[in-house]
């Protein structure tokens, strides 16, 4: 089962692509934009969440990509 891809903060190195539940990141970027946009791709083909952290590593957004019977209402479009 493919795993949801999360953007998490790692204090002096900038900003990680994990998937869930795995040990290492992905990929490490300067900015939090570049490690979206190279975890969206991923997301979308992979059909599932992408879950973006902030500074202190709270979760501040999700986009689902996945095939979700009930999708929620979203807020931000």
């Amino acid at each position: 089962m493919p795993r949801n891809i999360h953007i998490t903060h790692r204090n002096d190195n900038g900003w990680a692509v994990v998937r869930e539940k795995a040990e290492k990141a992905s990929e490490i970027f300067s900015t939090q934009e570049k490690a979206i946009n190279f975890g969206r791709p991923i997301a979308k083909k992979e059909k599932v969440e992408l879950v973006i952290h902030d500074t202190k590593n709270r979760i501040r957004d999700k986009d689902s990509y996945g095939d979700d019977s009930c999708p929620p209402k979203d807020k931000k479009y």
